[in-house]
């Protein structure tokens, strides 16, 4: 029998689970092998479903979190010295005494470590343990377990706001169509409902689910972490394949809603779900700071090096001055003396024990302390506090504060970030006539005008939890009654709004967004088409508005049952609040009561503001992203009931875009009433119904940018194809309609021509366009699609590509019915924030996937681009060109820099503070097929030069991958420090790419929050969280490391300087105690309160000068000169220091501690001084005692509701003076001296000086003309009189 090695088996053993080098796994049903011991069941190398997230056990936690903690240097470094300190021949103090300071952070840490761990095991058991039901083949149902039970190949049954125990395919619904609503807000943060259906074949209507009957194999992909990809298929025993996708998988820790119950197979379990394998904890970057601090700490190790090979040389020369060696030196055991080389070698370490407080053991912990405090003040300013959305800044990146106030250059996207994301339908254009709809024009005019308090409004916000609770205040003080009644009236208009919404999850709209007043021209000719033969191009055109989209409906009922099962949907350890919806008193629908247009049997437009609103679901325009990452919005609509008395129905919508396509149809009386997987069923303007049987649906994605609906017609039978997307999507595919120019005035090809003019047109007033097509597919075409489109399906290799391919084959040959003009408005204060970073020297990049002409204008309207800016537009198909343009722009920008009367138009205001300079003002638009070709390595160089120049850059028609490389490239390449912010999905990318990232929680989810470092509710507050908090972190964090380093090489060199007068023994004057506590406990909570409380600028003065923020981006707090700058500094204060007293008790016949202590006493004083100097701000608050004292001010942090200090209100403070603090610090040192020597030391005898030391015989003043001498004077007068 041959020998394994037991690393081999458990390495066998450990792969099983899950090989990734397999392609996919294949799952069986256990009901088969229920009796079968567990290793023999076939799905037995899986993963089980209990979860542990908590890192330790009981018995390995202490071994297993000092293992952790030596990972990090300081803490070896430390230990190491401590380890060393027991070594009799380089010893330098009592050993037990150096342990304690690395024992403290070591124990400190661990329990904090533990608290966390603890609550993550509790956590975890609460997951586990929640109720479940599992099919039992003995008992033939499904029997309650715990979710620790579950096991791929189970058959699971989910019910109702239930939350899904593990990643299930599903194969049984209790929904006639076949269809499950799931919530994924606990994965993504987005509420509007996912639609699953079953795998088909595998629900028959009105049977009731029989797991026992499961005979055929799942096969899929290996795990991983995309929530919008899954690909497989289910083999039968017959090896006939059934494709499926991510449509028919139910994912862990979503909640299930609007169906009764759900069931299907378990596929991934535990930790190998996708919901799991997506929870990577949080975020850790290294900022600049921590960066350049990490390399100061090399210097020091340097230094330090240095001084003890100084001390090393010193002790051996000192040996060898000797003749014979002095009484005081001690042989060994055998009455040798060692040799002077060997005692400066061994006294190298020993050098190294006494000066090793020259490297900053509470420096990373005072850092993370201070970091801490400056997040809370961040989150609770009142000033970045959304009072409509009742959210604030969220902090999710803990340790890179600082650099927020060092950024150099901006990234941003457009829609949703820069704009409102609110999409209202202002024009169209339908078989090349244009309607301007002027009516609706005029209504959203008065509207946009009106009180903001008047309308009726909605609002819904997902947050994620902050990180410290944002209190309500309540107002107690009367001296500004106008105030208090202002915030009373806003406090109690806030409880009646969550008061009306507490128990409604509901989204509405305004109905700025929802009510759209119709064209009388386009009315009429609907109309006139509707009596007439009820077919034609204008009827397409509203019927793909109305069904080609990703809208779900669902009735009031549903969505009612759906907010009582909140209760039990809150997932454990999730990072969810609860929705608030706030209701606003209408007041504007007496404005257009005179607007009585058109009346259609019952139903009337008189009055817009009569109907229900509704926000419901767009589509995903050519910046927006549906499969691959799909940006979201939950809007739902009440819909009133048909004549038949038929229930309410309510959208749930994936995009604005989709919402405001749907209102247009709506209002032209193309109502969508009902959506299955097979059927989709529109209300026409008669009333009648049309039922369309749903063959395909082609969702968007963001290659082909756009999305396709194959139904067949229930009058004509005809299959046809609606198609929306981007004009440049769809133009292309026209056929020969451009390319045959033989017929240029026919109508096939003025249609497109005309429509190309409106497109031109709408994209210049800023507004997003779609356009629409049509397609009818012969039933022989269709049956030869839908093989290959199947196989594509089955497929698991190049699944993606397969149907990319087939999806391209029929979406040709279009003719086009019309186009639409969607306007997304700016949000309130772009502009000027834009002008604010301009000034303070950031450059601002907008990446977009709109069309050039609509990002240009949207550019201009929030100042991004001055219309006296030289713009240079790049769009070409070739590289050649490209080429040509970027070297012939380049050369005249050099020719025109260089010029020494340059023209005036390309001056901008790059100026370190106000004033403008001879600074090209440029600007660049290129879009995304150019942009590919210049970030090629051939280009590359030559674009980054280019944008060097560039004020600003638009990147328009880009890719979400294109965002994140354009951040990448101008980062390394420029080595500048960026910041990108965003809202969708299709921001993710960019956001994790930059070295902070800014998620904008809007209307579009919650996915570019959650990858974010920073969450804001508006553009605007990105001016205060730099500028300010920014500008306050930086400088705060620089100006308390630098004083770190020179507090230790202040102090150390005390020691380091008593060297040459005791022949570099490593003897310390000042007592082991106040030397191991210096960092610990002296000189720890000074910095701290510095780098927390100091404020060099008020906020009012950054915000009016934008200019001083430069300050941070050119590391002016913390540069490498500042930094030896301190070292100087300590240096010469540690000279003043030490030969002061020197010469003051030369020739006295003190002890060793008598000289040391008022040494250290008069260092720590200094210290503290030069802290009290480096303070930029004081505030004088007076006391109850009558004196006046002084400490650092806050920053200006307040919550929510937080009433202004009247005045007065200083007088009820309490404030300590620079004088009580110094005066008890001295005290508090003195007595710990006292204390400590009484305690370790009774019998110690005094310890006289060494001989070459001369002090005189009595002290005497001595007067230098310097700062730091005649600082302390009084001091040594004083001082050792007091010892003594």
């Amino acid at each position: 029998m041959t020998w394994t090695n037991p690393l081999t088996l458990l390495r066998h053993g450990w792969t099983r689970h899950w090989n990734p080098d397999r392609p996919v796994r294949t799952v069986v049903s256990n009901l088969p092998f229920e009796d079968l011991k567990k290793r023999e069941q076939p799905n037995r190398r899986y993963e089980g479903n209990a979860i542990k997230t908590n890192k330790y056990r009981l018995w390995s936690f202490i071994p297993m979190n000092l293992f952790e903690q030596f990972h990090r240097m300081a803490n070896i470094y430390f230990v190491g010295l401590a380890i060393l300190n027991f070594v009799p021949v380089v010893n330098a103090f009592q050993p037990e005494v150096a342990l304690i300071p690395i024992c403290v952070i070591l124990a400190l840490t661990t329990v904090k470590d533990g608290w966390e761990d603890f609550r993550r095991y509790q956590t975890d058991q609460q997951l586990n343990n929640t109720p479940c039901f599992i099919f039992n083949r003995k008992q033939m149902c499904f029997m309650e377990r715990r979710w620790k039970d579950v096991r791929v190949g189970d058959f699971v049954r989910v019910l109702s706001n239930e939350i899904i125990p593990a990643d299930i395919l599903l194969l049984h619904t209790s929904d006639p169509d076949g269809v499950c609503h799931m919530e994924t807000a606990n994965l993504d943060g987005e509420t509007s409902l996912k639609q699953r259906k079953v795998v088909p074949g595998f629900s028959t209507l009105g049977e009731s689910f029989q797991p026992q009957t499961f005979d055929s194999s799942v096969v899929c992909e290996n795990p991983n972490n995309n929530l919008n990809l899954f690909k497989g298929y289910v083999e039968r025993p017959d090896k006939r394949r059934t494709g499926f996708g991510i449509d028919s998988l139910l994912l862990r820790g979503c909640t299930v809603r609007n169906t009764d119950d759900a069931a299907g197979i378990v596929v991934y379990a535990g930790h190998e779900t996708k919901s799991m394998l997506n929870n990577s904890g949080p975020r850790y970057k290294r900022s600049k700071i921590e960066r350049k601090m990490n390399t100061d700490v090399l210097f020091c190790v340097v230094l330090l090096f240095f001084m003890c090979l100084i001390g090393a040389l010193g002790h051996a020369i000192w040996l060898e001055t000797f003749t014979s060696m002095p009484s005081y030196i001690v042989p060994d055991s055998n009455g040798n003396y060692i040799p002077s080389v060997l005692a400066g070698f061994y006294m190298f370490f020993t050098m190294i024990i006494l000066l090793q407080v020259m490297i900053p053991v509470s420096l990373y912990v005072s850092i993370e302390l201070v970091k801490m405090v400056q997040i809370f003040f961040i989150t609770q300013d009142v000033e970045l506090y959304d009072e409509e959305l009742d959210s604030r800044v969220q902090c999710r990146a803990l340790n890179i504060t600082e650099d927020l106030g060092q950024i150099q250059y901006i990234f941003s996207d457009k829609t949703g970030t820069l704009t409102e994301n609110k999409m209202v339908f202002r024009r169209c254009s339908i078989m090349g006539t244009e309607y301007c709809h002027e009516e609706n024009a005029a209504r959203l005019a008065v509207l946009s005008g009106a009180n903001e308090e008047e309308e009726v409004t909605i609002y819904q916000q997902t947050k994620l939890p902050p990180l410290f609770p944002l209190e309500e205040l309540q107002d107690v003080h009367t001296g500004d009654k106008n105030h208090a009644n202002t915030q009373v009236t806003a406090a109690s208009r806030r409880r009646s709004k969550v008061e009306a919404g507490a128990q409604s999850d509901m989204a509405f709209s305004s109905p700025l967004e929802t009510v759209v007043v119709p064209d009388r021209k386009l009315m009429l000719e609907v109309d006139r088409q509707m009596a007439s033969i009820q077919t034609g191009p204008y009827l397409d055109f509203f019927l793909a508005l109305a069904i080609c989209n990703t809208v779900l409906v669902s009735s009031v009922k549903a969505q009612k049952q759906r907010v009582k099962g909140r209760r039990n949907s809150s997932y454990s350890g999730g990072s969810f609040h609860n929705m608030r919806q706030w209701f606003r008193k209408c007041g504007l629908g007496k404005v257009f009561t005179s607007m009585k247009f058109f009346k259609r049997g019952v139903e009337t437009l008189a009055d817009p503001f009569s109907t229900d609103e509704d926000e419901s679901d767009g589509f995903h325009s050519s910046n927006v992203s549906d499969a691959t990452g799909q940006k979201g919005i939950s809007s739902e609509r009440k819909v009133k009931s048909s004549p038949s008395g038929s229930e309410e129905v309510c959208y749930e919508a994936h995009s604005p875009d989709e919402a405001a396509l749907i209102h247009a149809a709506k209002a032209y009386g193309f109502s969508m009433v009902e959506r299955t997987p097979h059927y989709v069923t529109v209300k026409l303007p008669n009333e009648a119904l049309l039922k369309f049987e749903v063959l395909d649906i082609l969702t968007f994605d963001s290659t082909r940018r756009r999305m396709s609906i194959i139904v067949r017609h229930p009058h004509t039978k005809e299959i046809t194809m609606y198609t929306k997307g981007a004009d440049s999507a769809v133009m292309e595919r026209l056929g020969n309609v451009f390319s045959d120019m033989t017929q240029v005035d026919s109508e096939a090809k003025q249609v497109p021509v005309k429509t190309q003019k409106d497109l031109d047109m709408y994209a210049r007033n800023g507004l997003r366009t779609l356009c629409f097509a049509k397609k009818v597919i012969s039933e022989q075409e269709f049956r030869a699609w839908s093989a290959v489109r199947q196989e594509a399906l089955s497929a698991m290799d190049e699944k993606e590509e397969r149907l990319m391919e087939t999806a391209n084959f029929i979406e040709s040959n279009f003719n086009l019915l019309g186009a639409t003009g969607i306007e997304d408005r700016l949000q309130e204060s772009v502009p000027e924030t834009i002008l604010a970073l301009r000034r303070a020297g950031m450059q601002l990049w907008v990446l977009t996937g709109d069309k050039p002409e609509t990002a240009i204008n949207i550019a201009y309207s929030c100042k991004l681009l001055e219309h006296e800016d030289l713009v240079f537009t790049f769009s070409t198909n070739r590289k050649s060109v490209c080429k040509m343009r970027l070297e012939d722009t380049l050369g005249e920008l050099r020719r025109s820099t260089l010029a020494p009367g340059a023209d005036h138009q390309f001056r901008g205001y790059n100026s370190a503070f106000t004033g403008p300079l001879m600074e090209p003002s440029i600007g660049l638009v290129i879009d995304g097929p150019t942009l590919s070709m210049a970030m090629s390595d051939e280009l590359v160089e030559q674009f980054v030069e280019l944008c060097k120049h560039c004020r600003a850059v638009l990147c328009c028609r880009v890719t979400p991958l294109q965002k994140s490389a354009v951040v990448k490239l101008i980062r390394q390449k420029l080595r500048v420090m960026t910041l990108a912010v965003g809202d969708g999905a299709n921001d993710v990318n960019m956001i994790q790419a930059a070295d902070v990232g800014i998620g904008v929680s809007g209307q579009e989810g919650m996915q570019a929050v959650m990858a974010s470092d920073f969450a804001i509710t508006r553009f605007k507050h990105l001016q205060r969280l730099l500028l300010v908090h920014g500008h306050w972190c930086y400088s705060r964090l620089a100006n308390m490391v630098i004083y770190f380093f020179y507090k230790n090489v202040a102090y150390v060199n005390l020691l380091f300087w008593y060297q040459f007068f005791c022949g570099f023994s490593a003897t310390a004057m000042i007592d082991y105690w106040l030397m191991i506590f210096f960092n610990l406990f002296f000189t720890s909570a000074p910095p701290i309160m510095f780098g927390i409380m100091d404020k060099e600028v008020s906020d009012s003065t950054l915000l009016s000068l934008p200019e001083l923020y430069k300050r941070g981006q050119h590391s002016e707090g913390y540069r490498r000169s500042t930094f030896w700058i301190a070292i100087l500094d300590a240096f010469y204060q540690s000279l003043v220091c030490f030969f002061i007293p020197y010469w003051t008790y030369n020739g006295s016949d003190i002890g060793i501690f008598a000289f040391g202590t008022p040494m250290n006493t008069v260092s720590l004083f200094t210290i503290i001084l030069h802290l009290a100097i480096e303070i930029k701000s004081w505030v004088h608050l007076a006391c109850l005692e009558g004196n006046a004292g002084a400490l650092p001010s806050p920053p200006r942090a307040a919550a929510r509701a937080t009433p202004p200090v009247p005045s007065g209100a200083a007088d009820q403070r309490v404030a300590w003076s620079p004088r009580h603090v110094y005066l008890s610090f001295s005290q508090l040192i003195n007595h710990t001296h006292s204390t400590v020597r009484r305690a370790t030391l009774p019998h110690a005898p005094r310890t006289t000086m060494p001989q070459n030391l001369n002090i005189a015989n009595k002290p005497k003043p001595i007067f230098l003309f310097c700062t730091h001498g005649c600082r302390f004077v009084q001091c040594f007068q004083i001082i050792p009189l007091a010892m003594e």
